[in-house]
Formats: C-alpha cells, structure tokens, sequence
C-alpha cells in the first residue's frame, strides 16, 4: 500500500493519518497569505501569482495523497512540488539574479537534474527510513546558493530572506527524515511537521519573491 512507510499511518482507511491530512492546510493558508501580499502590490506580477495557486494545488494534492495512498495520489502529492521547485528556481535566476528568460530556463532544468543526481547518490548512503528525504537536499542546497550569490549581488534583505527559508526548509527535512525513525517514541510520527514548516517554507520564498526589486 502506498503511503504505508509513514509513522502515523497503521491502516488502509481514508482517515488513517489525521495529523499527516490536516496539516495540509498549512500549504492552503501559505498561499492565501502570499495571495493577500500579491494584492496590496503596486503591479501584477504573474509568475509569483501562478506560484501563488501551485502553493494551494500543492497542499490539496499532499491530503489527496495521506488520505488515499494510490500510485495516482502520489503523482498529485510530488510533481505540483517538482514543478514548483523547477519554476521558483528559475524566476529565482532571472529576478533576483537578472538572468534572462533563457538561460534562467537552462539554469533550472540544470538544477533539477543535480537534485536528482544528488538524490540517487544519497539513496545508497542513507538508512531506508530516510532515503525519501534524500530527493530533498538538492533543493536545500540550491537555497543557500541562491542566498549566497544574492548577497554577493548586493541584495542584503533578499538574500536574508531566502536564508531565512532555508533554515526553515532545514528543520522540516528534519522533521521528515526523522518521522520513520523516531516511530517507536512517537507513534503519531513527525510528517505533519514537515507540512506546517514547508508551508512557512513556500510563504516566506513567495514572500521574498514579491518583495525583492527586481535585477536587470
């Protein structure tokens, strides 16, 4: 059964992980947050608004999934996450770092291809309960060399920002590493923390998106 490897989950039933199916809402409440942001700015700025509703699509497709763990669910909990990923990346290079279209495009696809090589090398070093957050360190890298390259720029709020996402993003790949781990001390598992802290996680990159003048 899919979804069976999280700690919380001990059956097949739709409300077999509460905290896990709850906690989605953080994803939900992170893009009504960002949305009001979007709103009280003094122009439209699309890419950020289309992030804005991938942040809610991500959040309806993780409940999707630790409601109904089927092969289809998966694919609606990881791609929506992926392609943020892929897209913030890239608006990333071009926004904060003046990249054009082009070669913003390039560099993102690039960077997605190191997380997956990232994730296969890791897959054979880390314990089998954490194998799963292995995929994750790429975007975690990617972050701090966002950061730093910003700062570099000159861009001290901005780069503060993503900083800030980063510590945030490190703690909810803890929490995630160690839900399987930690399962006989704590039988509700960790994952729902995984969920509240990537919803800060994508508010405060959204935030920082919105927010960062724009390089050129």
């Amino acid at each position: 059964m899919q979804g069976a490897g999280y700690c919380e989950r001990l059956d097949g039933a739709f409300w077999a992980e509460p905290l896990n199916a709850v906690s989605n809402a953080a994803f939900l409440l992170a893009a009504l947050m960002a949305w009001r942001l979007l709103r009280r700015a003094s122009r439209r700025d699309r890419p950020a608004e289309a992030l804005t509703m991938l942040v809610a699509v991500i959040g309806v497709g993780s409940f999707l999934f630790h409601t109904m763990p089927q092969r289809w669910t998966l694919l609606a909990d990881v791609v929506p996450i992926q392609l943020f990923a892929l897209c913030y990346f890239g608006l990333a290079l071009s926004r904060f770092l003046g990249l054009s279209p082009l070669a913003a495009a390039l560099g993102a696809l690039l960077f997605l291809a190191a997380c997956f090589g990232l994730a296969a090398g890791l897959s054979s070093l880390l314990p089998a309960g954490m194998r799963g957050s292995g995929g994750y360190a790429g975007f975690l890298t990617g972050l701090a060399g966002v950061a730093l390259a910003v700062r570099l720029r000159g861009d001290a709020v901005t780069a503060a920002r993503i900083a800030l996402a980063g510590l945030v993003f490190a703690l909810s790949l803890t929490f995630r590493s160690l839900d399987s781990v930690l399962c006989g001390a704590v039988p509700f598992g960790l994952h729902w923390g995984w969920h509240l802290l990537n919803g800060l996680l994508l508010y405060l990159l959204l935030r920082a998106a919105i927010l960062a003048p724009r390089a050129g």
